[in-house]
């Protein structure tokens, strides 16, 4: 008997029910597999959206930070919190971050993203991320403006009749997407400053001034960015109070995982939010 045969032989024996099993099995195998080559897809995807945020960021770019890579506006949860002060919960005021973002001559800003952690929904609806990110933030700022700001923050010397300021520093960004109209997009936005400290000196000694003068505590946790000359901006009004507090390098606290990592989840509603 031929090999056709004996698998139509085998096939009559098992009857039409056990063959639309298999065929049940088998479409349910393949939807499982298209699922999960969906959601291996997206975590590119969604590595991108946040790449492409940080060479705009860094760029001063914002408005297409604005139109590309958030959430539509109307889009209901939507929310970013920057500092310990609280957190922005409509669509405008998360906005207002980016809104006339100066890129003043000498200022530099370079963003290196490293151990990204992301987890995307099994509906393939959301998806959670985290990563550290470390650079270099620096400029000038003019000598009345410099007179204003903690001196800690500047450099000795001067370049061009100016103050120098040259920082390393090191976050935390824990990030919520959606997917909408096909496209990853940033839904809820966490940025957690690890430490900071000018080119000249050390993060430890760095916060330690920051702790002992309680007249830098402003720019030690609300400073948005140093605009022209220099000028520092701090955060806008918040619409309510932090989701969670995280904090900057201190030497009176033990170093914390804040905020948590992102773990496997099958729709939103089953986790945590960002």
């Amino acid at each position: 008997m031929t090999a056709d045969a004996q698998s139509s032989v085998s096939h009559t024996r098992r009857g039409p029910d056990a063959a639309a099993r298999e065929i049940s099995a088998l479409r349910r195998q393949i939807a499982d597999l298209t699922r999960e080559v969906e959601r291996t897809a997206a975590r590119g995807e969604i590595e991108n959206v946040f790449a492409r945020y940080q060479y705009l960021h860094c760029a001063f770019r914002d408005e297409q930070i604005i139109t590309d890579l958030w959430v539509k506006p109307g889009t209901a949860g939507i929310s970013a919190q920057y500092t310990n002060s609280g957190v922005y919960t409509t669509w405008d005021s998360v906005m207002a971050y980016h809104r006339n973002r100066p890129s003043p001559a000498g200022k530099l800003l370079v963003h290196y993203l490293t151990s990204p952690l992301i987890e995307v929904a099994r509906d393939g609806e959301t998806a959670k991320g985290t990563w550290i990110v470390a650079g270099i933030e620096c400029g000038l700022s003019a000598p009345q403006v410099a007179a204003q700001a903690p001196q800690a923050f500047f450099e000795t010397g001067t370049v061009d009749g100016k103050k120098v300021w040259t920082h390393w520093v090191m976050c935390r960004y824990a990030i919520d997407f959606l997917k909408q109209d096909c496209q990853w997009r940033i839904w809820h936005f966490r940025c957690v400053e690890i430490c900071r400290a000018p080119f000249g000196k050390n993060w430890i000694e760095f916060a330690a001034q920051m702790q002992a003068n309680a007249t830098t505590h402003r720019f030690h946790n609300d400073l948005a960015f140093f605009g022209e000359d220099g000028k520092p901006v701090f955060m806008p009004p918040v619409d309510g109070p932090p989701k969670a507090t995280a904090y900057s390098y201190r030497t009176d606290r033990s170093s914390q995982i804040e905020p948590p990592l992102p773990e496997p989840f099958d729709r939103f509603s089953e986790t945590f939010e960002y």
